[in-house]
């Protein structure tokens, strides 16, 4: 086990022969683990109320980052490439910084998630974006939108990371699934918000300060708010969860005992990287986020595209409100699928893709007077973002030992990036108006993405049979944390296996959700 427990063997150790760690050693969880069985009702309770108190605020941020990083796309249709004099290749690289700075920072951002209170972390980088966001106002230039897009970038990178790591230590993996699905779906709400927003600063007209200029002001002021709510109220762990009594932590920790990944350890263990880095389904899950984030550059092109299709700027601002209702709705009944369908989380997946592909296609063969058959062969290329939401939720669930689980969110995540940063130099001035090639290589990306997810499955269910039939493993089943009491005398405790912050290669009685 990484950060291997004590093979020295003192005089009471031998006599109570069973192996120790330090709490170093094993997850935070440890210490709050009970031995007896938790009321199903008193556990439904404490889900409610951890529903209640976080949940709320991981939709709002991510509906107010959603909103923040579309800005671009909607400044796009209220001027700020003329005012910023952008051609259109540095309105591309506006929109692939962004992903290069998140790519080039996912990875410390990780490490600082699992060393730093996640709350407090979250919450600075939140404050620090949205001053960044105000600051598009003041830029006139390129270089200058350069560089806050570049700090966007960075900041953001905390937050999807941040909610897989949270998600994972209050929820079971059964409710993770529609948990993920919930605050994911506020991307959705954050289309229909903000092109609400958008269509009214169309009609702010003050001298000397253009309607894409207050988008940024008044999204930036959003997110500071949101900022000093996450300093205050978001908890870090279930362990230190404020709105939860000393007894109710316990519960809450050991609620999640079955998803055998533990709640967090704040000790960097280089042998779970290195596991996560040659950990096949790792690189499986990063080329599938990596292809079927490459379309994803639609979210700064989209007012330009619909645009092309015939609408005008007032249409073309509010049917972006469309394009939000298909994703709640796509979102939600996805997930709501995947979790009442056994073992079927690839196989909705393919089902949600299937609109994507044949959206690609038309939207491409359509004649270019079909402009309402055009608009609905876009809208239907939405449906399966379900399936990359329950992607991040997939490979949460089948992750265990907190460094390899920061690693691997790291890895899907910078491929996610690497994507969205690739995406936008499809979209060149020659190819327009039809875009017949950024649609081809689109349809291309959705058609792979379906067969990469039945892989992983293929994958995953293979590993189960072959642990079905091992022996047990008796390895860790007998382990004891020491611990001093408040009189100062060493004691100790048996920590269960679901609390020693095992790999799930580590763990042969983890099996993996399909």
């Amino acid at each position: 086990m990484s950060g291997s427990f004590s093979d020295e063997k003192p005089e009471y150790e031998e006599k109570l022969q069973h192996a120790t760690a330090s709490a170093k050693e094993v997850d935070s969880g440890a210490q709050l683990s009970l031995s007896e069985e938790i009321d199903p009702e008193v556990a439904l309770r404490i889900r409610r109320k951890i529903d209640k108190h976080i949940l709320p605020l991981m939709c709002v941020l991510y509906w107010i980052q959603f909103m923040d990083k579309t800005t671009l796309g909607s400044a796009a249709i209220l001027g700020i490439r003329t005012d910023a004099h952008l051609s259109a290749n540095q309105y591309n690289w506006l929109g692939t910084i962004f992903y290069i700075s998140y790519f080039i920072f996912e990875y410390p951002q990780n490490l600082a998630l699992q060393r730093f209170p996640v709350g407090k972390w979250m919450s600075i980088n939140i404050f620090t974006w949205g001053v960044a966001l105000c600051s598009h106002a003041a830029c006139k230039s390129f270089g200058g939108l350069f560089a806050v897009r570049l700090i966007l970038g960075m900041c953001e990178g905390s937050i999807t990371a941040g909610f897989m790591i949270v998600s994972s230590m209050f929820y079971t993996r059964k409710e993770q699934t529609l948990r993920v699905g919930y605050w994911f779906l506020m991307n959705g709400t954050a289309q229909i918000i903000s092109g609400f927003i958008s269509f009214g600063t169309l009609h702010i007209h003050t001298s000397g300060f253009e309607p894409w200029q207050w988008l940024m002001i008044i999204t930036g002021s959003m997110t500071l708010v949101v900022a000093l709510a996450y300093w205050f109220f978001f908890p870090d762990s279930p362990t230190n969860a404020w709105f939860l009594t000393p007894e109710e932590r316990a519960i809450a920790v050991n609620r999640i005992k079955e998803n055998q990944t533990g709640v967090e350890n704040k000790h960097f263990k280089m042998d779970q990287m290195i596991e996560a880095l040659t950990d096949p389904k790792t690189w499986v899950f990063a080329l599938f986020s990596a292809l079927d984030n490459v379309p994803n550059s639609l979210t700064n092109q989209r007012q330009i595209i619909v645009s092309q299709f015939g609408f005008t700027t007032f249409q073309t601002t509010l049917l972006g409100c469309v394009d939000g209702v298909i994703e709640i709705v796509t979102i939600f009944t996805g997930v709501q699928l995947a979790a009442r369908l056994p073992n079927g989380i690839a196989y909705v997946s393919v089902i949600y893709f299937i609109p994507n592909i044949l959206g690609s296609v038309l939207v491409s063969v359509l004649p270019s007077h079909n402009k309402v058959g055009l608009l609905f062969s876009y809208w239907i290329t939405g449906v399966g973002t379900a399936g990359f939401v329950l992607s991040l939720s997939w490979i949460s669930q089948v992750t265990a030992g907190h460094t390899k689980r920061i690693t691997t969110n790291a890895i899907m995540l910078g491929a996610y990036c690497v994507g969205n940063a690739a995406g936008p130099f499809m979209w060149q001035s020659k190819f327009s108006p039809r875009n017949h090639i950024p649609w081809a290589v689109i349809g291309i990306c959705y058609l792979i993405c379906p067969f990469l997810m039945l892989i992983i499955r293929y994958m995953l269910a293979r590993e189960n049979k072959k642990r079905d039939n091992e022996p047990h493993d008796e390895t860790y089943d007998d382990v004891w944390l020491k611990q001093t009491d408040a009189d100062g005398k060493i004691v100790e405790r048996r920590v269960d296996k679901a609390f020693l912050d095992l790999t799930d290669r580590q763990n042969r009685d983890f099996r993996y959700v399909l």
